[in-house]
């Protein structure tokens, strides 16, 4: 929002939008594969009473009104989690966390969009400067302005963006989200999987039993049993039984968050084994066997804590829960033998079940 204390608040604000801001050239920049203008025709903006009802102040007075709001104290000016930034009011797709760089100026920064025609860009003159001003193309939302001082090895833009007209969607959520489409650059980042998929490490004790409950889970789209947690570098299945390794018998899933979300699938974890007994599973005993949960990122972090607060809470067992919640290190397949080993072997050994 333009502000009546201008010494200060304009100053700051003349340092993001260019004092002595040139109508900048700009480089060709092309569309990422797949995704064309037409991509935006499912994105609407609301009336004027509908957008005002559903946003903050600030938003409205950004977004509609062309404010400004101020620096480093905004929401994602530091934020640097993996994700897209969409329109507040439309929900069209804007930038994402893939070209945000610190610009020092205290806004989101940006070297390009991710659909480029989906930006309109207008000259602005306010303030006795000519800059481009730029907004959205569906909801037509002032966003920011446009500058030629980037990052020179990635085509030297500078998107200034307020965070008031933004909402963010970390990766995890962009499938569920409707923003699966978006997702490739992610994939060849290694930030996400393809196809919209989500990944979790699991470990319950003897991964056999565990596979077989959690490769019949709805939403679940791939299961691989293996090693994680531990020190030593592609162990083995003698090693990690020797419990010297560190690591413990887990789960790499896959599944659909459109279909399953990652709270729900942790559900799912807890009915299946004892996360009571430390380091010990039924007859199977050893660090190799502890319940844990192996988060890949902030967001799973947060669910694990919440889900096992909940469950301690509603006293659902009947002794402390003692599931170790760490960030996830390298994931190490098994031996062929072992992946799908009670499909291979029907009346093998299994000590897991699912409870009601």
């Amino acid at each position: 929002m333009k502000s009546s204390k201008a010494s200060g608040i304009l100053a700051a604000i003349f340092f993001c939008y260019g004092v002595i801001a040139l109508w900048p050239s700009r480089t060709t920049a092309t569309e990422p594969a797949n995704l064309k203008p037409e991509s935006m025709n499912q994105y609407k903006k609301p009336e004027t009473d509908e957008i005002r009802k559903k946003l903050t102040p600030s938003q409205f007075a950004v977004t509609q009104q062309c404010g400004t709001e101020p620096p480093f104290k905004n929401a994602y000016w530091d934020n640097h989690r993996p994700g897209i930034y969409v329109d507040v009011v439309s929900g069209e797709p804007l930038f994402s966390s893939l070209d945000k760089f610190d610009s020092g100026t205290g806004w989101p920064s940006f070297t390009k969009p991710i659909v480029p025609a989906g930006i309109a860009e207008k000259q602005d003159t306010s303030f006795g400067t000519v800059r481009t001003e730029v907004r959205s193309k569906v909801a037509d939302s002032h966003l920011g302005h446009l500058f030629d001082d980037g990052p020179q090895d990635k085509g030297g833009m500078r998107y200034c963006i307020n965070s008031a007209s933004l909402k963010f969607i970390p990766v995890a959520e962009m499938a569920s989200a409707g923003y699966g489409p978006y997702l490739a650059p992610f994939v060849a980042a290694g930030l996400a999987t393809a196809s919209g998929t989500e990944t979790a490490i699991l470990a319950g004790g003897c991964f056999w039993g565990m596979e077989e409950i959690l490769r019949k889970v709805p939403g679940v789209t791939k299961t691989t049993v293996g090693y994680s947690g531990g020190t030593t570098d592609h162990p083995t299945y003698e090693q990690v039984c020797t419990g010297t390794t560190g690591h413990a018998e887990a789960i790499l899933v896959e599944f659909d968050p459109s279909k399953l979300t990652y709270e729900g699938l942790l559900g799912y974890f807890f009915r299946m084994h004892d996360p009571t007994t430390r380091n010990r599973q039924h007859n199977d005993v050893g660090t190799q066997y502890r319940s844990a949960i192996f988060y890949n990122s902030e967001e799973q972090r947060a669910t694990a804590e919440k889900v096992k607060e909940r469950l301690e809470t509603a006293k659902k067992f009947n002794r402390p829960i003692t599931t170790e919640i760490a960030k996830a290190s390298t994931f190490y397949s098994a031996e062929s033998y072992h992946q799908k080993y009670l499909v291979k072997n029907p009346g093998g050994y299994n000590c897991h079940v699912l409870r009601d």
